[in-house]
């Protein structure tokens, strides 16, 4: 497995053909990292094929999947359309998937089985929201949602580390400008590791976990720097490169 760290972005329901030209501007900057960092971008699944096309070779995902292999599911998408699209990877469990979509984790799981299965990487969401964060609960609240949500059995099996991530998202933070304090980062980093270490062996001692929430050129290197970071989870900052590729940057120094 790479030791490069992951940073993804999630376009969530922004972009159209005429932003082609900033994928192709992100994809041309990854490439000349020379894996000092891992880059991949998360779009609308109408760019997919598009991007797919114009970039080949730079791992472009989806937002979601659907669990099912094919059947009635309006609007759906499953993993042999994502693969047809060019897909390499895709979100599963986002909070806004989970609070706007009423996806539970038992769901979430699913979707990730699913992904695994048809060798779609997954980045897998969990995170609390303010409430729970004021309560006290967040390491809870955080590690139960991991644990409910992880990939298991054949699905999983030779598939962790190198296609699985977790991006830890506390909700409250998402698009506000507010983020944690690098010590509670810190702690649920942590406490999400030996939660994959007691899931998967040494093995999940492997697996990546992102932070989202906020993440910008002014506050990245921090982030990067606190242990068990292993990339970003990017929002609206991965829109246009010029925004996000100062944090990529960040990431590979």
């Amino acid at each position: 497995m790479t030791s490069a760290k992951l940073v993804a972005g999630n376009w969530k329901m922004h972009g159209t053909s005429a932003d082609l030209r900033e994928v192709q501007a992100i994809a041309d900057a990854a490439h000349a990292l020379d894996g000092r960092v891992e880059v991949a971008l998360c779009l609308p699944a109408t760019l997919i094929h598009r991007a797919a096309e114009a970039v080949p070779g730079f791992p472009v995902g989806a937002q979601d999947i659907h669990m099912a292999d094919q059947g009635a599911h309006t609007g759906d998408v499953c993993a042999a359309m994502l693969h047809d699209a060019g897909a390499a990877l895709t979100i599963v469990g986002h909070s806004e998937r989970r609070d706007a979509h009423r996806e539970d984790n038992s769901c979430v799981r699913a979707k990730a089985e699913a992904a695994l299965r048809s060798d779609l990487r997954v980045i897998l969401c969990v995170g609390e929201s303010d409430g729970e964060r004021g309560s006290g609960r967040a390491v809870e609240v955080v590690c139960g949602q991991l644990d409910a949500s992880l990939p298991g059995g054949e699905a999983a099996a030779g598939a962790v580390p190198d296609s699985l991530a977790i991006a830890y998202e506390p909700i409250w933070a998402i698009g506000t400008g507010k983020i944690p304090t690098t010590e509670d980062i810190a702690e649920m980093h942590r406490a999400l590791r030996q939660r994959l270490l007691a899931a998967y062996g040494d093995a999940g001692g492997q697996v990546r976990i992102l932070y989202g929430g906020s993440v910008k050129p002014s506050n990245a290197a921090e982030i990067f720097a606190i242990p068990d970071v292993g990339g970003a989870l990017v929002g609206g900052a991965s829109l246009r490169a010029a925004d996000f590729l100062p944090i990529v940057e960040a990431a590979a120094r």
